[in-house]
């Protein structure tokens, strides 16, 4: 369990999988749309959804062991602030891998895991044939904002780590590194 001081290696595990996987993804959701590069997207869909399966592990980690306490005394507004982020990068999480199925499954593309069909597309000929273009659309949006949304949080939420570490000198980010001591 995690304590004030102390992060369990799972909470150290599962933040760190799930921060690189969804930085790399949101890297190269970025990277595919500026360049087109459609041969990618599969890759995408299938690193995205075994990703999302961490996420899920982490939230209910998360659930199980709460919100992480301050290792230090600390401001309300500060307070409410990091349990706010918290909060919004933990939903960010979840909704952002669901608006990407919505917009995969709503145009006809399906997804899956490296081959392994688990919605499948629908095509005519080489052209998929949307089950709604309308949810398309809107997982489409969705997909594409939350995940600028989500790529600004986790610059303010380094940011923030940053400046606990540089500025405050308290053990915050120590403690997800797991060097924080009791």
């Amino acid at each position: 369990m995690d304590t004030k001081t102390h992060f369990s290696r799972t909470t150290i595990a599962l933040h760190w999988l799930v921060a690189a996987s969804i930085i790399g993804l949101i890297a190269l959701g970025i990277y595919m749309v500026e360049t087109e590069s459609w041969h990618l997207y599969d890759i995408h869909k299938s690193i995205g959804l075994l990703t999302f399966v961490a996420i899920l592990a982490r939230l209910a980690w998360r659930w199980r062991n709460g919100l992480p306490q301050p290792v230090r005394p600390m401001s309300r507004l500060e307070h409410v602030t990091a349990v706010a982020a918290h909060v919004v990068l933990l939903i960010l999480t979840v909704v952002l891998p669901l608006s990407g199925m919505l917009y995969s499954g709503a145009s006809g593309h399906g997804f899956g895991i490296f081959g392994w069909e688990i919605f499948p597309s629908h095509h005519s000929g080489d052209q998929a044939v949307p089950l709604s273009a309308q949810w398309s659309d809107i997982g489409q949006a969705m997909h594409g904002y939350l995940g600028y949304l989500l790529l600004t949080l986790i610059v303010l939420h380094a940011a923030a780590a940053l400046k606990h570490h540089v500025i405050d000198q308290d053990a915050t980010l120590k403690r997800m590194l797991g060097r924080a001591s009791d």
